[in-house]
């Protein structure tokens, strides 16, 4: 992925489309690096996808646009991935979902967020972020394995905490699930 930076970085970067392929292709370069638990890279490489997507032009009329939405989102996820809860939360706390241009986004937002709860021990805040991922896309919390575990955990540890019984029979039944 390195080599697809460089090589697109090489051409100049002058259209549009292809800064914002640079950006995306940087950041997930730092959400591979935060799996591997390279926290200089992850952070480099992210820090390089703020700066080119602060370069980005609005479009308008065209939702699926890369921005600095997008990075902050995937700064969220790689801050988490790396064990710092408080920077991801913080990263994402002025992340507005009406800024991401899918559900699918909106969902994984909630999700990161939820997760960066789950590791500060903050069970009602991490039911209340799977419960509005649910609302954006459910498929995010029912079909994903690690957040409908962390949901079941959630339902077996905190059956009294506030949002929990809603998203524990969420989660058993599809309730509110899309086609």
């Amino acid at each position: 992925m390195l080599r697809a930076i460089a090589l697109l970085e090489s051409t100049g970067l002058t259209r549009p489309a292809e800064a914002a392929t640079y950006a995306q292709m940087l950041c997930a370069n730092a959400y591979n690096s935060a799996r591997l638990g390279d926290r200089d890279r992850a952070m480099a490489m992210i820090r390089e996808a703020s700066q080119a997507a602060a370069h980005l032009p609005a479009v308008p009329g065209q939702r699926h646009t890369f921005s600095s939405a997008h990075v902050t989102g995937y700064l969220v996820s790689v801050h988490w991935l790396l064990g710092d809860a408080g920077a991801a939360l913080h990263a994402g706390r002025g992340l507005h979902p009406g800024q991401l241009p899918t559900p699918e986004r909106r969902g994984r937002l909630h999700t990161d967020m939820a997760r960066a709860w789950w590791q500060w021990a903050k069970p009602e805040q991490t039911a209340s972020a799977l419960l509005a991922a649910y609302r954006h896309a459910p498929s995010e919390v029912r079909d994903r394995p690690a957040i409908r575990q962390i949901a079941m955990e959630l339902a077996e540890r905190h059956p009294r905490v506030a949002g929990v019984p809603e998203l524990a029979l969420t989660i058993r039944h599809g309730r509110g699930s899309r086609a």
